[in-house]
């Protein structure tokens, strides 16, 4: 793109020694002509235009061309308009211009063209601070700044804060505005090349929120995008901002806005004119389902009512599971199992449920899937899913320990944890052991499901003492983490209103 750059101090002109200097080098390594590409600030245009004299007055072909590309200034200023990131493009166009062996004259011609066919404006949250001083103008936290330059300085409007939509029409109703002295001439039918230009201080999610806004703004007025580029192209150090810069193109223009560089900065581009129309593209077709048909009879009622049982637990629950959270995680344990809880709540209420113990696990491992979220909810989901298919064949008492085995065995293989571990599976692998006398002969099932319940309300207690190995909680200082594990409590939980509901 471009063959060198002359840096000043921060907001400040480079010297004319530096500018020379510059000259001198890409003269003497063989340039054919050297073009100067300057913002209109009068320090630059004084500055480069005194090193463009002398370099001439020795010989060298050197041209200037002033980018005033500022749609901000409502009338006319002696100053002109100022350079803003559109001169990135100026740059990007003459340097593939000149690698594809353009003469300088024709670079000039083009780029001059270039300049007059583009508009920029900023709009900020905040200044900026050259580094050892105040911020440049003061904002309100309400409020925001429309029209600023890249040196800091106020812009034209102060508004207060607006959602991005609404705030990229502002922009694109002032650049375009005929009453504007310094708007960009825009109609429906144009392609233009669209610039969202990260002012310094902007995350990458804000100002793809910003870009988002932008392409729906301009579709909305009839206007093609050909291309748009997003990310910091020029920046005023720390400034909260986003600039908005738009290239009326035509097919020559876009080529040389595609062509090859070298210059690490420029983006991947796609090839391609963005849009906010995206394609559907027909879901790919399932595989036959298993029909799960729902219970009839008694035994409808015995499951509805354990299962409300375990619900109401984990939303009584909610507040305790989050304030352990806190202290591990981010604190939405209680909020996770109280989602997970009301869902199943809203489906046993819609429907019968099934009373096969291998159909009931894998619905409600698919409701979790969908419903519960996060960590959790695939957590679950494993073992519910693993859970059901010792299930298939037996449903007798051995098959409910090969049951919790099979769960316990996916959760830690895809989850990486192990007991010990201060997560759900020291409860869990707690009442497993216990479990294991289901397969004793003459074995009952709720005085051995009482004894793993109280095995995994130990177990849970326990954690209290362990330092995390999995999840979030192992990158907390075990310092820290002095009450129990959430998850842990809430398998317990879980485990003893099972038992409950069983008994009544």
């Amino acid at each position: 793109m471009l063959t060198g750059v002359v840096a000043g101090a921060v907001f400040t002109s480079p010297a004319v020694g530096s500018i020379l200097a510059a000259i001198r080098a890409v003269t003497q390594a063989g340039a054919a002509g050297t073009l100067l590409i300057v913002k209109n600030y009068t320090g630059d245009r004084l500055n480069f235009g005194l090193a463009l004299e002398r370099a001439r007055a020795a010989g060298a072909d050197v041209r200037m061309v002033v980018v005033g590309d500022d749609t901000a200034f409502t009338t006319l200023k002696k100053a002109g308009r100022r350079g803003l990131c559109g001169t990135v493009l100026v740059h990007k166009v003459a340097g593939a211009m000149a690698e594809a062996g353009a003469s300088l004259d024709e670079i000039v011609e083009k780029v001059s063209e270039v300049t007059k066919a583009m508009g920029t404006l900023g709009l900020s949250l905040s200044p900026c601070s050259v580094p050892g001083s105040k911020p440049t103008f003061q904002l309100a936290e309400d409020e925001m700044e429309l029209g600023l330059g890249i040196h800091g300085e106020a812009g034209v409007r102060r508004m207060k804060v607006l959602p991005a939509d609404e705030v990229v029409e502002v922009m694109l109703s002032h650049m375009t505005d005929p009453s504007n002295a310094s708007h960009l001439p825009l109609s429906p039918g144009s392609s233009v090349v669209l610039v969202v230009n990260n002012l310094g201080g902007l995350s990458c999610l804000e100002l793809s929120i910003v870009a988002g806004a932008a392409v729906r703004r301009l579709e909305s007025r009839g206007i093609h995008i050909a291309r748009a580029l997003v990310g910091s192209f020029m920046t005023a150090l720390e400034m909260a901002g986003v600039s908005l810069t738009l290239l009326v193109v035509d097919e020559e223009l876009v080529g040389l806005i595609d062509a090859t560089t070298t210059a690490m900065a420029w983006p991947n581009l796609a090839k391609a004119p963005a849009t906010s129309h995206r394609p559907e593209v027909p879901a790919p077709m399932e595989g036959p389902e298993t029909t799960v048909e729902g219970g009839t009879g008694p035994e409808v009622a015995r499951v509805r009512e354990v299962l409300e049982r375990v619900c109401s637990t984990l939303v009584a629950l909610q507040e305790h599971l989050n304030e352990l959270d806190r202290a591990a995680g981010d604190g939405d344990c209680g909020h996770t199992h109280a989602r997970a809880a009301r869902a199943i709540q809203e489906w046993v209420r819609a429907q019968s449920p099934p009373v096969s113990p291998a159909q009931l696990l894998s619905a409600l491992a698919d409701l979790l899937l969908e419903k519960m979220g996060g960590s959790s909810g695939v957590l679950y989901g494993l073992f519910l899913t693993a859970a059901a298919r010792p299930l298939l064949q037996h449903q007798h008492l051995p098959a409910w320990a090969d049951a919790m085995d099979a769960g316990i065995e996916a959760m830690q293989r895809y989850g990486g944890a192990a007991p010990g571990d201060r997560t759900m599976l020291d409860s869990l692998c707690a009442a497993a052991q216990a479990l294991d006398a289901l397969r004793r002969p003459g074995a009952e099932l709720l005085p051995v499901l009482a004894v793993a319940v109280q095995r995994a309300e130990e177990a849970a207690e326990a954690t209290k003492a362990m330092e995390a190995a999995a999840g979030r909680a192992s990158y907390i200082s075990s310092a820290q983490l002095r009450q129990p594990d959430p998850g842990a409590v809430a398998v317990a939980a879980v485990l003893r209103a099972l038992l409950e509901g069983l008994q009544g």
